[in-house]
Parts: structure tokens; C-alpha cells; sequence
């Protein structure tokens, strides 16, 4: 593995955008896709010296020495992507944002804020769009051409952020509105939540889905233990949680759901799973009567209805996902 960069460092995120979606029209072939695609990804972040940090699924996260870097290597990569031989109805399309600022390495991974404003900043953009915050573009090289997009008050983060795209010939110009904008500051106190998931991108993204519907996000953690100790601190009225997490890979996340329900019985607990696990939902409810909840991850993306699933969780009602309901009923 390449030397970590250190001092100033550009991080770029990268996730296929409906990834789900393209899984579900591809059950043969999207294996062979994803796989593809990273070797599209790692090759245009090879050239360009950049650093891969972690890989999940559909998602990068690569830090860079510099900005012009990371750049060129997000240009090299949606060219590549666009004019690869994709399956017919691949439609394969990622989105990237980048930010510009200090690294923070511990515990084997880059932390702090400035790498949550990059992966907030892609996961407001759109397939085929690659999105820089104010630092990044104010080191990009001048032949470099982008367009200012605006100034955005990203989910969770204390001032608005203003935001460029990269613009270059062969790639889509033109795309909707950002996902990220301001908030309304006319809303009844939030309901706090503790968020945990070990992938950076859905954290975030899910974290910018229940801030736009109201909900304050006060802390989230990537691994069990992390989660129980936030918990502790903020009391929340909601944790929502993955179910399989470090440090174990199992179902640290289910454990620690029933660990936070007896320490603090007054905290709603949602849980969320890749897969329909009727098992997990048996043991789930046979220690939660009220005020829980066993969702699929594909629900994030319907992004009225999972709020409202939190916020009836939060109410005291037990929130089943349809696909877990058919086989819970079946296997009780």
C-alpha cells in the first residue's frame, strides 16, 4: 500500500448512484459489474498517486497528496465509466464529491470533519457529476474548468459550504438540483438520534435524510462498542443501527440494540439489515415489545417513508419490513 498522505489532503468518495436498483436488473451480472467498476475506479487512482482507503460495495473513499490529483483522477474515472461496454441495461453511473483539508489518521482510518464534508458533499450530487467543496476548488489547477453551484448548508455541518462541479469535455454538464440545502429553522424540537452503520456513505446518507426530515443527528459511530458509548453520553430518542458491524462482523449491531433497550428502556431502536433475517426479528421483538423497528436497507432510498418508519418507531410502534413480515409470519 502507497504512504499515507499526510497534512493537507484531498479525500474523494465515489458510490454508484441506485446501486440497489441496478443489482435488482442485473441478479446474474452485477457481481461481474461491481468488480469492473473498481478496476475502472483503482486504475484512474493509480495514475494519479492516489491512496485507497476503503472500498464497501459501490463506494470509495481515497485520500490524495493534492488537489489537481484528485481532479484529474475523478475526470479519468468518469470517462472511463461512461465509455465502458456495460451490460445492456447497466446504465452504470457514480457520483463524486471532494474536499480539501487536515488529516486526522487514528485507529487505522482517516477521521474528523473534513472528511464528513466530502462524503456529504458526493453524496449530494448526482451519477456523473463530480462535485469539489471551496477549498478543493481554490486548489484545482486554472485549465481545470468549473461551475459554481451555489452555497449549501450540508446536513449537520455549522455553516453553508459553497460548491463547484467539475466541468470537462465528454462529461454530462448539465444535472438537477443538489440534494443538500438549507434547512427550515421553523420545526419543533427534533427528535435526537444516535446513528451506526460501518459504511461512511450510507451513515451519511441516512444522516442527511432524517436531518431534512427534522431529526437531529448527535452522534454516529462505525463499530458496536462506539455506539453503545454514545448511546451512554446523549441519551437519544432514537438509535438507528446496522445490524452486522465491527468489531465482530456479525450481529454486533442487534446485540448492541438489546444492550442500549435495557440500559436505557425509553430509547426507540431501528434496525437495519442488507438482508431479510426473520430470526433476528424473532429475537429483536422477544426483547422489544414498543418502540422498535427491523427495516431492509433498500427502504432508505423512499425517503418519506423511512423517516416516517423513525418517527414511528419514536412513537412506540413496531415498524416490520413488508419482505420480513411475510417470512417472520411464515417461520413463527
Amino acid at each position: 500500500m502507497p504512504e499515507l498522505p499526510t497534512g493537507t489532503v484531498t479525500f474523494l468518495f465515489t458510490d454508484v448512484e441506485a446501486s440497489t436498483a441496478l443489482a435488482h436488473r442485473l441478479p446474474h451480472d452485477f457481481q461481474d459489474v461491481l468488480v469492473e467498476h473498481r478496476s475502472l475506479v483503482r486504475a484512474a487512482v493509480a495514475e494519479r498517486d492516489g491512496v485507497e482507503i476503503d472500498v464497501r460495495g459501490d463506494e470509495f473513499f481515497v485520500a490524495f497528496d493534492d488537489a489537481a490529483g484528485a481532479a484529474h483522477a475523478a475526470i479519468a474515472t468518469q470517462r472511463a465509466i461512461s465509455s465502458h461496454a456495460w451490460p445492456k441495461d447497466a446504465e452504470l453511473r457514480i457520483r463524486m464529491g471532494m474536499h480539501t483539508g487536515e488529516a486526522i489518521y487514528a485507529d487505522k482510518d482517516y477521521l474528523g470533519v473534513d472528511v464528513h464534508k466530502a462524503a456529504r458533499i458526493c453524496f449530494a450530487g448526482h451519477g456523473g457529476q463530480i462535485l469539489l467543496s471551496e477549498a478543493t476548488h481554490e486548489l484545482v489547477p486554472e485549465e481545470l474548468e468549473r461551475r459554481e453551484l451555489g452555497a449549501y448548508r450540508l446536513r449537520g455541518l455549522p455553516t453553508p459550504e459553497r460548491i463547484f462541479q467539475l466541468v470537462a469535455p465528454g462529461l454530462p454538464h448539465e444535472f438537477p438540483a443538489l440534494r443538500g440545502v438549507d434547512q427550515d429553522g421553523d420545526r419543533p424540537p427534533a427528535l435526537r438520534v444516535v446513528l451506526a452503520d460501518d459504511s461512511v456513505l450510507l451513515r451519511e446518507g441516512i444522516a442527511l435524510v432524517l436531518e431534512h426530515a427534522g431529526f437531529e443527528i448527535v452522534a454516529q459511530s462505525d463499530n458496536a462498542d462506539d455506539l453503545l458509548r454514545e448511546v451512554d453520553e446523549h441519551h437519544p430518542e432514537v438509535v438507528v443501527t446496522d445490524i452486522r458491524m465491527p468489531p465482530g462482523h456479525a450481529d454486533d449491531g442487534l446485540r448492541a440494540a438489546e444492550e442500549i433497550r435495557r440500559k436505557h428502556p425509553e430509547t426507540a431502536i431501528l434496525v437495519l439489515s442488507q438482508y431479510a433475517e426473520p430470526a433476528y426479528a424473532r429475537e429483536l421483538l422477544g426483547t422489544c415489545t414498543s418502540s422498535v423497528g427491523y427495516l431492509l436497507k433498500d427502504r432508505v432510498s423512499d425517503l418519506e417513508g423511512f423517516a416516517d418508519a423513525v418517527r414511528r418507531v419514536a412513537d412506540g410502534e413496531v415498524v416490520l419490513d413488508p419482505e420480513i413480515q411475510i417470512e417472520y409470519d411464515q417461520t413463527r
